[in-house]
């Protein structure tokens, strides 16, 4: 028996799998914004009333959290300290200074995660060979170790210069701080041991200050869970892709930002494939933002240049572009008269308007709801139903009535709007990086994506949709999909053709006995470990490198490797430089604990008139009202087909079928639709 559980910002996302039935439970339930654990506790309860599950025979618990993203963006994070090489102290605050926005006078920075007062300086000087150039000074680290005992921090980030090449002076910092201060300690050659001393600064100041928060969430959900009888340790999604003990994500807390949306990316690309899509464009349209994502060749594109609220993150992490539209996201009347949706969300309290909690502005939802496109009868998590009345008076009062037009032509342009900024999103992860969206299959998921999904694909010319039979619960259903993964890596500044083959040999050999101690320690059987290998390469004198996955019998081949980089910047970038040196920057390592897919009973059976419901008025974009079937999506048989106008009513998704569509039920439960191309 399996769980997962992904928290988003408006639901919870629970997924129950057993595998001597090969069914699947999914539910929803109201997140807690600041209690995010209690959200999860009464999710398990809502589980354990509808399955009977005898909790202590659970074999794996696997949770996408929100914790960190949040932390990172409200600047809730542990009070903390950082001991840098003297001289280094403002590394922080100078950073690149790049300009986010060129022409914004205006524009300010972020906070640095650590204040200047609790920023410590040590003598001591590492060469960026790895050299010595002045010992560790044990005076002045001695007093201000002393100092941040004094000063009561949480945690204790330790960044010294170069100690990429040789972390020995930061290794004897770090000992002496567990020694003498209670607070958590993060150190830059255990965190990122790769150049750029900004980034990995950053990285490191990140995740001890994150620390505190994932400690004591953790606590908090594994003591519930306890008390539930849950006999297992949890597992932790992380941005990568992969999953990792609760201990590694409370000690590198930095790598769990995109958690959620790293299990959607990899919940798509399990089914997408299995679809016989290996080339996919995501769409994770929650109720609070939109995730997007590429997917090529059945792999998620990895970053190692992400961002969170200002804060530069040198952690791996699947390249996932958000933006602030989900089916909360506020309709509203700018300054200009103009109608806007988004960023901010209604969240899960109030919520949108039609959920009887409060919420007075419109949304997304609410124009939905208006349009007929969601049933006001259709419970989804704790709601029984939802208030048409209310949705369309807010409409009415807050956006057609300002603009002087019919509510409806109001709902229609809310929804407009959104789509305007998907497919905006979408363009920037593929028109903007060389990449053809009409070459990709848009896989749409989340309790909103479905609803959008088409009028996206026939704006953006793709000609294939796939909305998965879990597409509510998809986050939660990749978690029970994904492995045990470790992402190592150590910089190796050096021009390929001068660089001895049998050092790379040995780089590559450390990391993979690191990356096996890890997984063994995790209790993964020597037979289940797989080495995924890659470096960071450039054309020397370029101030940014290109990722390149290696095989294992390219460690010695300079010449290959060379050639595949410069192939890899003309696909990118148009151009190459055959004839330019090529210089090796990091050596990457992804040490992967193989796990059995679950394998589900996803395909219904029956005829397809069995599957319909009712008959009932719908509203699509640039055709108006059109009479519609409703069908339960749980009871399409596989194999059959038809076409919309349609509505598909899930347990945690609505489907929308414009007219002419075709739909076709494949034999694994997705939905495959086929829109018209412009």
């Amino acid at each position: 028996m399996l769980i997962g559980i992904d928290i988003g910002g408006t639901f919870t996302d629970i997924v129950f799998a057993d595998r001597s039935t090969s069914r699947l439970t999914s539910l929803k339930v109201p997140s807690r914004e600041g209690e995010l654990e209690k959200g999860v506790e009464r999710g398990l309860k809502s589980l354990a009333e509808r399955q009977e599950i005898d909790f202590p025979e659970v074999e794996r618990i696997v949770h996408g959290t929100t914790v960190v993203t949040n932390a990172l963006l409200e600047g809730q994070w542990g009070r903390t300290a950082l001991i840098t090489t003297e001289g280094f102290r403002d590394v922080l605050e100078i950073g690149r200074q790049n300009r986010p926005v060129l022409y914004d006078f205006g524009f300010e920075l972020p906070e640095p995660v650590v204040p200047r007062d609790l920023r410590y300086e040590v003598k001591e000087r590492i060469g960026p060979d790895g050299e010595v150039i002045e010992p560790l000074d044990e005076d002045s680290l001695t007093k201000v170790v002393e100092e941040i005992k004094d000063g009561e921090v949480d945690a204790v980030a330790v960044s010294l210069l170069f100690s990429y090449a040789n972390p020995a002076h930061e290794r004897k910092v770090v000992r002496l701080l567990r020694e003498k201060v209670e607070a958590k300690v993060s150190s830059s050659s255990f965190i990122l041991p790769e150049f750029r001393e900004y980034e990995r600064t950053s990285t490191t100041a990140l995740n001890a200050a994150l620390r505190p928060v994932m400690g004591d969430y953790l606590k908090k959900l594994e003591r519930k869970s306890a008390g539930q009888g849950f006999r297992k340790d949890w597992e932790i999604m992380q941005s990568n892709g992969g999953i990792t003990t609760s201990r590694n994500a409370e000690e590198k807390p930095v790598r769990m930002v995109l958690s959620g949306p790293a299990a959607g990316v990899e919940g798509a690309t399990f089914l997408g494939e299995e679809a016989g899509f290996s080339d996919l464009i995501t769409l994770d349209m929650g109720g609070t933002s939109c995730d997007v994502s590429l997917i090529r060749g059945g792999e998620a594109e990895i970053t190692t240049k992400g961002e969170i609220a200002g804060h530069p993150i040198g952690a791996p992490m699947i390249d996932i572009h958000t933006i602030g539209s989900g089916g909360g996201s506020i309709a509203w009347i700018d300054d200009g008269g103009a109608l806007r949706v988004g960023p901010e969300s209604a969240g899960a309290r109030p919520g949108p308007v039609c959920y009887g909690r409060g919420g007075t502005e419109p949304t997304v939802t609410d124009a939905h709801l208006l349009l007929g496109r969601i049933d006001p009868e259709n419970a989804l998590g704790a709601l029984q139903g939802l208030d048409l009345d209310s949705a369309r008076a807010a409409i009415g009062e807050k956006i057609a009535k300002p603009l002087g037009i019919e509510v409806e032509e109001a709902a229609a342009g809310i929804i407009a709007i959104a789509d305007a900024n998907m497919e905006r999103a979408i363009r920037v992860i593929s028109v903007d990086r060389g990449e053809d969206p009409r070459d990709f299959a848009l896989l749409a998921f989340g309790g909103a994506g479905p609803l959008h999904s088409v009028e996206l694909a026939s704006k953006l010319g793709m000609s294939k949709v796939i909305i998965p039979a879990q597409a509510g619960v998809l986050s939660a259903l990749g978690l029970l999909e994904t492995e045990l993964t470790h992402d190592l890596g150590h910089s190796v500044v050096q021009r390929l053709d001068r660089l001895d083959a049998s050092r790379l040999r040995e780089e590559f050999e450390s990391l993979m006995s690191k990356g096996r101690e890890i997984l063994l320690a995790e209790g993964v059987p020597p037979r289940r470990i797989e080495y995924e290998f890659s470096a960071d390469l450039r054309y020397l004198g370029q101030s940014h490198e290109l990722t390149l996955k290696l095989e294992k019998d390219e460690f010695l081949k300079e010449m290959e490797i060379a050639q595949s980089f410069h192939e890899k910047h003309a696909s990118l970038y148009g151009h190459s430089r055959p004839e330019a040196p090529v210089e090796l920057v990091n050596v990457r390592l992804k040490a992967v604990g193989k796990r059995d897919k679950f394998d589900f009973d996803r395909s219904g059976e029956g005829e397809l008139k069995d599957a319909r419901l009712a008959r009932r008025s719908v509203y699509f974009q640039n055709q108006g009202w059109k009479e519609s079937t409703v069908y339960d999506r749980g009871s399409i048989p596989a194999g059959k087909s038809f076409r919309g106008p349609a509505v598909l009513k899930g347990e945690e998704s609505t489907v929308l079928v414009p007219p002419q569509v075709k739909a076709f039920s494949d034999g694994m439960g997705n939905l495959v639709l086929s829109p018209e191309v412009g």
